[in-house]
């Protein structure tokens, strides 16, 4: 099923994709994907999840080279033939799609939520302050990657990953990145 989804969305876009066309592609009764989902944002939602299940924060020992592994996975998915057409098609649908916005939304925070780890575990290790925004750190670090695949245009180069990790980091023990009160 998530083959059929995939192959939609990378031929038509998120705006082209929807549940008659997947249930064809796959040979199943378009029921049986309403039964399992109850719509597209679901299934792709379910799609999603099923891509990023691999994504297992790094545990280096260091928050550099923690932050560092993270920018490499951002830059291995940017790569990747089943994980960048999805992320293309999501990310452009999303500006004037609510659906789209909520799956994107939805995947992005769970990645950061999950990659927040490896802040908090250089709290625990002493290396940076106990109120670091976990959250903001993992935001900061993947902003230059996506910044250069949507915005720029810039090239996702293989130094980035360390360049980028080396700056969120100096900015973490600067102390720049601490919760605020709500």
């Amino acid at each position: 099923m998530f083959d059929a989804a995939m192959a939609e969305l990378s031929e038509k876009g998120f705006a082209g994709t929807n549940l008659e066309k997947i249930a064809g592609r796959a040979g199943v009764a378009l029921s049986t994907l309403y039964r399992r989902w109850g719509n597209l944002t679901g299934l792709l939602q379910d799609l999603v999840d099923e891509l990023t299940l691999d994504l297992s924060p790094p545990d280096s020992g260091s928050l550099d080279g923690d932050l560092a592994a993270l920018g490499r996975l951002i830059l291995r998915l940017h790569r990747h033939p089943v994980h960048r057409p999805w992320m293309d098609a999501v990310t452009a649908a999303a500006v004037h799609d609510p659906a789209a916005r909520a799956v994107l939304s939805r995947t992005i925070m769970a990645r950061i939520q999950r990659a927040a780890g490896v802040v908090e575990a250089a709290v625990a290790r002493g290396e940076i302050p106990a109120d670091t925004d976990a959250e903001d750190v993992i935001r900061m670090l993947a902003a230059p990657f996506y910044y250069r695949m949507y915005v720029s245009g810039e090239p996702l180069t293989d130094d980035l990953p360390e360049r980028v990790a080396g700056a969120v980091a100096a900015a973490v023990r600067a102390g720049t990145l601490r919760r605020t009160a709500p």
